[in-house]
């Protein structure tokens, strides 16, 4: 498993790159060491701070994407994002500052004991039948957890993609912080060049960025149109530097999580494995590239050895309660429902294989770049830092 690259909690993660943030804005809590590359004391020294991230763009894509000057002349040096290398569980680490492990969000589709049904968590719309509550009852329920602009000693701002800037995760992630919605790049670039303005009160501002992952999912990771996806946004950020000149401003830029590409003959189906479907309790939850599977008791000797003998060319199969020990969601202390929301085994894809299943009423879609797996491309993404 050398290709394996878990995430460094220790200083080298988003995870801590967030508690620089946070100490630097006055929270007191620390619960991670802060990121080696950038401590707090450097970023308390302006009077501003902006995390602008990215959705997608890995260290891997910025680096053969040379139509990004912009932000490539800023590049300060790479971390890691946090397992799985995925949306829901990075985003809510950037919108808590928790880890996985503390924060319990494992993946985009996730069986929740609390209410009996498996949804995408991020719209939190059941994967199956009908909804047992409207979402805007589930985060109460589903979530635990503070925000991170509730524990900061300073105004903070969330700048959000207009289609979700309103939802009731969004919502429920943004308290403590006033929500400045747009609808395109340039919007999103006007609004926080007027939060950050050299007379404003100090302010912390989280902008995110959604069209680069949208593009790599449809057109693939080194499409044309990833490329100019890219391009434009690297243009908009010169912009946006000249425009914050003098304001006493830390410009910070990442991302989620980074992406390869799965082309059709590296999917593995699971309407072409009935016998191994069969041992499931329920459907695959997780992500195409980290799979959790809930299995019976007395079915595990069947199903692992399924596993080992038709698909262990495309995965590498493990009792989820060894990540957990190893320390791949984040250290303890554990989110008490930690273990119920990653099943009882983890299919961990190898190379560029996926793994997927689908439910009779689900409308089918191809996807060619994918993540949330464990390979340096998915998992290492940049930090750009300006002080402006």
């Amino acid at each position: 498993m050398s290709s394996t690259l878990v995430p460094d909690y220790t200083g080298g993660s988003i995870v801590n790159l967030v508690q620089s943030i946070a100490t630097a804005c006055g929270s007191d809590r620390r619960q991670y060491p802060e990121l080696s590359l950038l401590p707090a004391a450097r970023l308390a020294r302006a009077r501003h701070l902006l995390l602008l991230v990215i959705d997608g763009l890995g260290q891997r894509t910025l680096a053969r994407h040379p139509a990004s000057p912009h932000l490539q002349s800023h590049l300060l040096g790479s971390m890691t994002s946090v397992f799985p290398s995925t949306t829901a569980s990075a985003i809510t680490t950037f919108m808590t500052g928790l880890a996985p492990a503390q924060h319990g969000l494992t993946g985009w589709h996730m069986h929740m004991d609390e209410i009996d049904q498996t949804l995408a968590i991020l719209p939190l719309t059941p994967r199956a039948g009908t909804m047992k509550a409207l979402p805007e009852q589930l985060p109460p329920l589903l979530f635990q957890h503070p925000s991170l602009f509730q524990t900061l000693a300073r105004e903070s701002w969330v700048v959000a993609p207009q289609s979700i800037a309103g939802s009731p995760f969004n919502t429920w992630h943004a308290r403590g912080a006033q929500t400045l919605a747009y609808r395109t790049l340039p919007e999103m670039i006007d609004g926080i060049a007027g939060l950050l303005q050299a007379d404003a009160e100090p302010r912390y501002v989280y902008a995110y960025y959604p069209d680069l992952d949208a593009c790599s999912h449809h057109y693939g990771t080194d499409s044309r149109q990833a490329r100019q996806t890219l391009a434009e946004f690297d243009s908009q950020f010169g912009a946006l530097t000249r425009r914050l000149r003098g304001s006493n401003s830390w410009l910070l830029v990442t991302a989620d999580h980074g992406f390869i590409d799965s082309p059709a003959r590296r999917v593995i189906d699971l309407d072409d494995h009935p016998q191994l479907a069969a041992l499931l309790h329920r459907p695959l939850c997780g992500e195409r590239r980290v799979a959790y599977c809930y299995v019976a008791p007395g079915d595990r000797p069947a199903f692992e050895n399924y596993v080992h003998r038709h698909l262990g060319r495309a995965c590498h199969l493990y009792p989820s309660e060894q990540l957990i020990a190893a320390g791949w969601f984040g250290p303890p202390p554990h989110h008490p429902r930690l273990a119920a929301r990653i099943g009882d085994y983890t299919l961990l894809m190898k190379d560029n294989w996926t793994i997927k299943d689908w439910l009779p009423e689900e409308k089918r879609y191809t996807m060619l770049g994918v993540h949330g797996g464990t390979s340096s491309n998915e998992m290492r993404v940049p930090l750009l830092a300006l002080r402006a």
